[in-house]
């Protein structure tokens, strides 16, 4: 039971050190002797826990995406209302690039090239379960009134998306600022905006 224990802990640790190497040059230039040589072994003694850097970036972007849906999939299901479901997800978002950083980083920087591979298809799923997710937050925050009723769902997505996961290029754990407060800054510019008052948008000239 010990050594088993032990075997799981290595393993463990192994993806840790290729998560950070990932995340850091890239899956492309990470090579297994690069992992080998950050852990302290032979890169023929790496193969007797992954039979290639493929297999260990799939379990580490596997793993972690299994759990970051797991907990949006408990936000849609809970009777929160529809602004508190917002404000759950973008703190889970924020959470997710706390706790897991490397694995984020791995998924902004590397999805495009991984997806090309057949193995890597659920990479494309976990994009549109993605959509899907905020989507059905946006359309639900409309429909309650907690939402302005001329919103676009799929630009305030795109918007939602690209600001919150860019996030990952800055923000480092232990920092200034927490993610609880990054979050809380996010949300007030989200739900609330930046301007004291809410005129019309100008037409354009």
């Amino acid at each position: 039971m010990a050594a088993e224990t032990a075997k799981a802990t290595r393993r463990e640790q192994l993806l840790a050190i290729a998560a950070g190497l990932f995340a850091e040059k890239g899956f492309k230039n990470t090579t297994v002797r690069d992992i080998a040589d950050a852990s302290g072994i032979l890169s023929g003694s790496l193969y007797h826990h992954f039979d290639s850097k493929e297999s260990m970036v799939d379990e580490i972007l596997s793993t972690f995406q299994e759990e970051l849906f797991a907990a949006y999939d408990a936000v849609l299901a809970s009777d929160a209302e529809s602004r508190a479901k917002i404000e759950r997800a973008v703190r889970l978002s924020f959470e997710a690039i706390d706790q897991h950083p490397h694995e984020v980083a791995i998924f902004q920087n590397d999805a495009g090239y991984l997806g090309a591979f057949e193995r890597f298809g659920y990479l494309a799923e976990r994009n549109a379960q993605s959509r899907e997710v905020w989507v059905a937050l946006l359309t639900e925050g409309v429909a309650a009134g907690a939402l302005r009723q001329d919103l676009d769902i799929e630009l305030t997505y795109r918007f939602i998306r690209d600001t919150v996961w860019v996030a990952v290029k800055w923000y480092r754990p232990g920092g200034r600022h927490s993610h609880t407060e990054v979050a809380d800054q996010y949300l007030t510019i989200l739900l609330d905006g930046i301007s004291t008052t809410t005129p019309q948008l100008h037409e354009r000239p």
